[in-house]
């Protein structure tokens, strides 16, 4: 039997600084609110415009640590997760539901400037460590347009 996949992948920017709490057994969540920004045809005057979805995304234990530590209201990330809706009753008894992000996996994006914090490396549950952060002086100059010409079959 095939198994279904549950994957997001968002960039976007924080909305507020990250929202904080602690389990009873200690372990760190964090909320954020994530915008993605994307353009749209309006179509009564046929021009593009810039449209805002905003996510609900959440991070346990480590990763929680990590978003406490180093992000704040602006700054810009790469996000990997699974989608989550929950269902819940509101003050009348009323079923409501909210969809999240469960973030399993963020990556910082931009310079110093961008985050307001000193730039970390990436952090992931799954592996338990953090590999350093790569430099512009640590990648490969790309090759240049015209080093391509010759290969292309068509």
């Amino acid at each position: 039997m095939s198994k279904g996949v549950n994957k997001t992948i968002l960039i976007g920017r924080l909305g507020a600084d990250p929202d904080i709490k602690h389990t009873k057994s200690g372990a760190a969540v964090a909320n954020i609110s994530l915008a993605t920004d994307y353009s749209v045809k309006n179509k009564d005057t046929g021009a593009w415009e810039e449209a805002t979805e905003w996510h609900r995304v959440v991070f346990f234990e480590r990763m929680a640590e990590v978003v406490e530590q180093y992000l704040r209201k602006g700054s810009h990330i790469y996000v990997e997760g699974s989608i989550r809706t929950e269902k819940w009753q509101d003050k009348d008894g009323q079923d409501r539901y909210t969809t999240k992000i469960y973030g399993r996996d963020m990556q910082m994006l931009g310079g110093r400037g961008d985050n307001q914090q000193p730039s970390a490396p990436a952090a992931s549950r799954q592996g338990g460590h953090n590999p350093p952060p790569v430099t512009p002086r640590d990648m490969p100059t790309p090759p240049a347009d015209d080093e391509f010409k010759d290969d292309v079959p068509f």
